[in-house]
């Protein structure tokens, strides 16, 4: 027996790959489709829109082909209320509960679409009624009907966040998702930023435009986040990132415990994990310069402290702690020491990392697999990325755990923050 389920698109649905991705996904699926409707945008500003029946051998089938479509940005033609289901304990979800993609998303309740409010892949989505300016809630990101007015809101929640009687979004009935359009116009600051890796793209001028999309970040008001690992430190761009936190240009910064160590390492010692970084020398006793600093900065009582007792006085910690720039450094099982300001505990690294991440408009990538996943698990699809790294499968990982917003630039980290930095303040 054959069923079938009406679905639509609608935006930039041919340039942008969407209706592509959706014939794609019902023919690999082994259903069918006819098009029903199809109004082609004449215009660069002008929307397409379609209109399709999909078919397929039974329910299952078809409702694996519908949330793949969905995953892509198609919707059903006639929607209805989602379904709402009370989680029945804490950190427990019901089932069939929908998880989340990390683009733009609406959830319809009472006939309305309410926008879901701190986006991110893999998180349940929360109903609450009458939930005004809630502590749990970003209120800067609601829909027009989700205001801090006492009216319903619709948010994002971790499981571990997830608290008994939380009205948990169930299904894929009631959910319009919206991912992101790629722009007609390949010009401008962003026109670059069109995901994917390569080392084939030359060099100076991709940084020019990270230069200028980082300008207009700024000019527009926005947050850069800069995630940074060790590496940045070992190939001689530390004191250039310092520059940027000065001058305004990063305003958060995100890494783990060995970025900071290093970064600190540098100043009070003049190495990073026992070299020199600007000689290449290998002084005797290098090698324990690491742990020691972790002890002088246990000593002081932290980083902040050891910065007002003058112990450490340049460095890109001592710029974030001298120009207010909130940072967070996330603990490993691997770290030595830790330092006092490194978060040990997974979740509330996790939940810290979020808060900035939600923050940020646009975000540098530099130097590190793990933090740069972690960041990215976190972001919107409409947060711009730029991911660079020497090795390539850095940033291929990073767009296959779901950062396909994520452009890549496979270069030195010593070469790139040097001239980003140089493009930014010396021209």
């Amino acid at each position: 027996m054959t069923v079938s389920r009406e679905v639509e698109l609608s935006g930039h649905i041919i340039d942008s790959g969407m209706m592509q991705a959706c014939f794609g996904a019902i023919m690999d699926l082994g259903g069918s489709f006819e098009v029903e409707e199809f109004q082609i945008g004449r215009s660069e500003v002008e929307e397409s829109y379609a209109r399709l029946t999909v078919f397929a051998e039974d329910e299952a089938e078809l409702r694996s082909i519908v949330h793949e479509l969905h995953q892509n940005g198609a919707n059903p033609s006639h929607p209805v209320d989602a379904s709402l289901e009370p989680a029945p304990d804490d950190q427990v979800v019901p089932p069939d509960f929908y998880s989340t993609t990390n683009h733009p998303t609406e959830i319809r309740y009472d006939g309305e679409w309410l926008s879901v409010d701190r986006i991110e892949m893999d998180c349940a989505v929360v109903v609450e009624e009458g939930a005004g300016d809630g502590d749990d809630v970003d209120g800067d990101t609601g829909g027009d009907d989700a205001g801090g007015d006492g009216g319903p809101r619709a948010y994002t929640k971790v499981l571990n966040g997830i608290e008994a009687g939380d009205l948990v979004v169930t299904g894929e009935t009631g959910i319009r998702v919206r991912p992101p359009e790629r722009p007609r116009d390949k010009e401008g600051a962003f026109g670059f930023m069109q995901g994917g890796v390569s080392s084939e793209r030359p060099s100076e001028s991709t940084i020019t435009k990270v230069a200028e999309a980082i300008a207009e970040t700024k000019r527009e008001g926005g947050s850069v986040l800069a995630v940074c690992g060790p590496a940045l430190i070992h190939s001689g761009a530390r004191e250039d990132l310092a520059r940027l936190v000065r001058e305004g240009y990063v305003d958060m910064l995100s890494a783990g415990n060995g970025f900071a160590v290093h970064d600190l390492e540098r100043d009070l010692y003049g190495t990073s994990l026992g070299m020199d970084t600007e000689s290449l020398d290998h002084p005797r006793k290098g090698h324990k310069h690491h742990i020691y600093t972790i002890s002088e900065i246990i000593r002081a009582g932290g980083i902040e402290e050891a910065i007002d007792a003058g112990l450490v006085e340049s460095g890109v910690m001592y710029e974030c702690v001298e120009n207010d720039r909130p940072y967070v450094l996330a603990g490993s099982i691997r770290d030595d020491g830790p330092l006092p300001d490194t978060i040990t505990d997974a979740v509330e690294a996790q939940n810290a990392i979020r808060e900035q991440a939600h923050e940020a408009d646009l975000v540098l990538m530099l130097s590190t697999l793990l933090h740069s996943v972690a960041v990215g698990n976190c972001l919107s699809s409409t947060t711009r990325v730029i991911c660079v790294d020497i090795n390539p499968a850095t940033v291929t990982q990073l767009l296959d755990r779901g950062s396909a917003q994520a452009v890549g630039m496979v270069t030195d980290i010593g070469t790139f923050v040097p001239i980003l930095a140089e493009q930014l303040l010396d021209e």
